[in-house]
């Protein structure tokens, strides 16, 4: 690396807010297994992933208490990603993604008084879907979009792939890439990010976030870019990029699995903070959650019990995307794209 480049590289860290999160679910408590994945929250800002029970078919809520959520009638299932939204009668559902299956459940008719789902139904589904592996949702056209990828020693364009399922549920896919997961929504729903990575020689050699101007009426793109290149910003580029979410501010949240940390950046791109785990160093997802909206929730498998997911907490002042769409009144957006802290 010329001096130069490492100067800028080490400026950019060094600015950055190093911010701490604290415990919230161990090992000793958790009733979730390694798989732990797939985040999401609803209106009341419940939190949930996958994996309950050490059962990778199942899902179930994570705070404020566990309980169970979902569960495949197929055992071969493999669920991940979690959404919920609001449909054009007000009521509340949510989208769980399953990976072998190539397809997406959805959730209906949820009871008030218990949180239960009553009906569960095939939402979209294509068996040239790679997996799906992660959600996003456009909640002005009930729109979502998935992300997949097959592991391969040498990454080739195809193993990662971009699907959009509209409000029908009819899919489409919108492009291939090298292996892509995280995947998420800006907050004016007109930027798309995904991540993208690469192995070689069996190693993982690049990790980045792309971007695309997003029609989220017709689930187009365009104008792919790349907003974030882990190898020049820090040096990360053989970690791999896992879980992505947006706050009310267009801040974007980035998972480090395997450095135990989330890169926070803003609109236009530039490092704002690390928040650092204290559980979990292989953190595989996040979300905002809590009765405002403003608890980052990090899941991953434990450090202490590695059969065990756990849950850290980062609580801040910014509301997350998910929560405030689920309001249906969207919270008024402080316009601060340069600021170097994102609560």
């Amino acid at each position: 690396m010329k001096l130069a480049a490492a100067f800028t590289l080490a400026s950019s860290v060094f600015a950055a807010n190093h911010l701490q999160a604290v415990p919230f679910l161990g090992a000793a408590d958790s009733l979730f297994g390694a798989g732990i994945e797939g985040a999401g929250i609803d209106k009341l800002g419940n939190v949930y992933a996958v994996d309950f029970n050490d059962n990778a078919s199942s899902a179930g809520q994570i705070a404020p208490k566990q309980s169970l959520l979902f569960q495949s009638s197929d055992n071969e299932s493999l669920v991940n990603g979690i959404r919920f939204n609001i449909d054009s009668t007000g009521a509340e559902e949510a989208y769980i993604a399953d990976a072998t299956t190539h397809q997406v459940y959805k959730l209906t008719s949820r009871d008030k008084a218990t949180g239960a789902f009553a009906k569960t139904s095939v939402f979209c589904h294509d068996e040239n879907m790679l997996q799906p592996n992660d959600i996003a949702i456009a909640s002005s056209s009930g729109r979502i979009f998935l992300s997949g990828m097959n592991w391969t020693s040498d990454s080739v364009v195809g193993n990662g792939d971009l699907w959009t399922c509209d409000s029908s549920g009819l899919a489409k896919r919108l492009g291939t890439f090298m292996r892509t997961n995280g995947i998420e929504v800006s907050p004016d729903e007109k930027t798309l990010y995904l991540s993208e990575a690469a192995n070689a020689a069996g190693s993982v050699v690049s990790n980045v976030v792309l971007a695309f101007d997003l029609d989220s009426a017709s689930g187009e793109i365009t104008n792919k870019r790349t907003f974030v290149d882990f190898a020049k910003l820090d040096n990360t580029a053989s970690t791999d990029i896992d879980g992505m979410r947006t706050d009310i501010n267009g801040n974007l949240y980035v998972t480090r699995n395997g450095l135990g940390q989330v890169a926070v950046f803003t609109p236009s791109g530039e490092l704002s903070a690390y928040i650092n785990a204290i559980s979990i160093d292989y953190v595989s997802n996040l979300e905002f959650g809590g009765s405002s909206g403003t608890d980052l929730y990090l899941i991953g498998r434990c450090k202490e019990d590695e059969t065990k997911g756990c849950a850290d907490m980062y609580t801040g002042s910014t509301v997350g995307r998910a929560f405030s769409n689920l309001q249906k009144k969207q919270p008024e957006v402080t316009a601060k794209p340069h600021s170097r802290c994102p609560a």
